[in-house]
């Protein structure tokens, strides 16, 4: 009996207990996803479809609204997807569609060059790889889906940088440590907007063993149908195959895959608007 009736209070504690952090966020997904479904989300009939007390509701509901991820009427009472759920789906797509139009772009990168092809955007001062399609020679490139790189020493990330202005780079590094990875890696500003300076009369950058000795990497930008840089598209292979000879062959090439890819995109270089 003892054991039973504590048993009952510790049952009844839990349930009074305040909802965990986890508990909270599958609420707030889960009312959300109600919001984007429906085009009549009131706080009365989203606690009837959720079994969730107004009051819960409403605290959710102003949480997800402080993150612009949701937005209400005052007038009808009426919540909606707000502009941060908009921008996040739209990436999703936008990334989706980067994704499955670079494949075929990708595969003739490699297959001319003999090199790994590599699609990747910036993100927060990162590089994140988004796709690849791996050379077939023994020794190669690998970038796994999802891995994240430092601007500063990556071909992708200069190229893309190599779109911005030098105020808007400076920015971005400000604060940050530009790591040292080799001999050969820009890690102080100055030596990274020289290396900027030659990208964009190049028109395709050059990560030169300054990430890894021994690696080579040669980018250039994609972009969006404003002229704006959405990501960068890149061969990485041994210094060994991709050569000082074979820079001038590969670099053009890169840069003629970029363009023929952002045009597949619907895109424009900032000079042809």
């Amino acid at each position: 009996m003892e054991l039973t009736g504590k048993g009952k209070r510790g049952r009844k504690a839990a349930e009074n207990a305040a909802p965990s952090s986890v508990q909270v966020l599958d609420r707030s997904l889960a009312l959300l996803a109600i919001v984007a479904e429906n085009d009549d989300s009131t706080l009365t009939s989203l606690s009837e479809r959720t079994g969730m007390a107004p009051s819960t509701v409403h605290r959710l509901l102003t949480s997800l609204a402080s993150h612009g991820m949701v937005m209400n009427d005052s007038d009808t009472g009426v919540w909606t997807v707000g502009l941060k759920a908009f921008e996040i789906g739209n990436a999703f797509l936008r990334f989706r569609k980067l994704g499955t139009i670079s494949r075929p772009f990708l595969k003739g990168l490699m297959e001319a060059s003999g090199e790994t092809a590599n699609i990747g955007i910036e993100e927060g001062g990162d590089v994140v790889f988004i796709s690849q399609v791996e050379s077939h020679a023994p020794m190669r490139a690998f970038f796994r889906p999802g891995r994240r790189g430092p601007v500063h020493a990556s071909g992708i990330g200069k190229a893309i940088l190599s779109t911005w202005s030098d105020k808007e780079i400076g920015q971005l590094m400000s604060g940050r440590t530009l790591i040292h990875f080799t001999e050969k890696t820009r890690d102080t500003l100055p030596g990274l907007l020289r290396d900027i300076q030659e990208t964009r009369l190049r028109g395709w950058s050059i990560d030169d063993e300054e990430h890894t000795l021994g690696m080579r990497c040669v980018a250039a930008p994609i972009f969006n149908e404003y002229g704006e840089t959405i990501a960068g598209i890149s061969i990485s292979g041994p210094s060994v195959r991709v050569t000082d000879e074979k820079l001038a062959t590969l670099g053009p090439m890169v840069r003629e895959t970029a363009d023929a890819l952002t045009r597949a995109m619907g895109g424009k270089r900032p000079e042809e608007l």
